[in-house]
């Protein structure tokens, strides 16, 4: 998923933190910029479609989105921004109500489902850690990247002018050597 969302215009890690279901604009905060060049610390997404991504609860995403022409994003469903919670629930549901009068299946029927959403939570919160972590790395690689091109930059720029003063010293000593080897033919 992180490889796919590397594709896109601007990768971060941010926090719903204004909805308007009206308008159809969500604000984020962004916490972590992974890919992008954003100066703001909150990035508005307008909802555009049938394939736009609805954030409908204040929470945490990892987003993967691409610029619209007014600097505002658009979150594809089709990308693989996901929020902290699937589904835009809450928190993980309460245990159900199991009475003792109900019948055993009606209980095992209902513990099922309540398994099965413990298991879906329990995966979403491993991918969305993972999809973190993943892009973490993906940063850490990029920053040392960069810092080694801005080292070899360095270097070149004090190899050159090691060069140059090599290339003045030797001109000067030249000149000096012309210089004196000329007052010795002159005082001849």
């Amino acid at each position: 998923m992180v490889e796919i969302g590397l594709k896109y215009e601007i990768v971060f890690y941010g926090e719903v933190v204004k909805i308007d279901s009206v308008k159809r604009v969500y604000t984020f905060r962004i916490i972590e910029l992974f890919k992008g060049k954003y100066n703001s610390q909150f990035i508005t997404q307008k909802y555009y479609g049938n394939c736009s991504n609805i954030p409908s609860l204040k929470q945490l995403w990892i987003v993967y989105a691409y610029f619209n022409d007014d600097k505002t994003i658009e979150v594809s469903g089709c990308s693989p921004s996901i929020g902290f919670r699937p589904f835009g629930s809450n928190s993980i549901p309460p245990p159900p109500d199991i009475k003792i009068s109900q019948k055993l299946g009606e209980q095992i029927e209902k513990l099922s489902f309540y398994a099965w959403d413990l298991k879906f939570e329990n995966r979403n919160l491993q991918d969305w850690i993972y999809q973190l972590e993943k892009l973490r790395a993906y940063k850490k690689s990029q920053k040392e990247i960069s810092d080694k091109e801005k080292t070899e930059t360095k270097l070149e720029t004090y190899n050159r002018y090691i060069i140059i003063s090599l290339i003045v010293n030797i001109v000067l000593f030249l000149s000096l050597l012309f210089v004196i080897l000329k007052k010795k033919n002159f005082a001849k």
